[in-house]
């Protein structure tokens, strides 16, 4: 692998994770980070915004040499690495707990909610 090609292939890898690990779609970084916004840490989402970035630059052979190639080697580690911790299996199971807890606080709701109107018909 030349030294030309790192930053697209460090790019490459980036769109590749936030699609596996995200679920978002998107051709180039920009519009993948577009739909992953909300879901990344600030100082995540600016390590992929600087990617994002340079990611027009990196295909163009002269462009690419005035990339500060460290920098962004540095910032693909960090969004990288932070993408690899996610645990898809983890992000179910806390989705179907939340989900499971709402509903057993709506069933309660309404079992209060037929305790009072029964108390206050005189029923009980």
């Amino acid at each position: 692998m030349s030294e030309d090609t790192v930053i697209q292939d460090q790019i490459a890898a980036t769109i590749a994770l936030l699609r596996k690990k995200l679920g978002v779609r998107g051709k180039t970084l920009a519009a993948s980070l577009r739909r992953a916004k909300h879901r990344l840490p600030r100082r995540i989402y600016a390590h992929a915004m600087q990617l994002a970035r340079a990611e027009p630059m990196a295909q163009h052979p002269k462009l690419r040499l005035t990339l500060n190639t460290p920098q962004l080697n540095d910032a693909a580690h960090e969004v990288q690495t932070h993408l690899r911790a996610i645990d898809l299996a983890d992000r179910r199971r806390g989705w179907f707990l939340g989900m499971l807890g709402g509903m057993a606080f709506n069933i309660l709701l309404l079992l209060v909610l037929i305790f009072v109107l029964l108390r206050w018909r005189g029923l009980i």
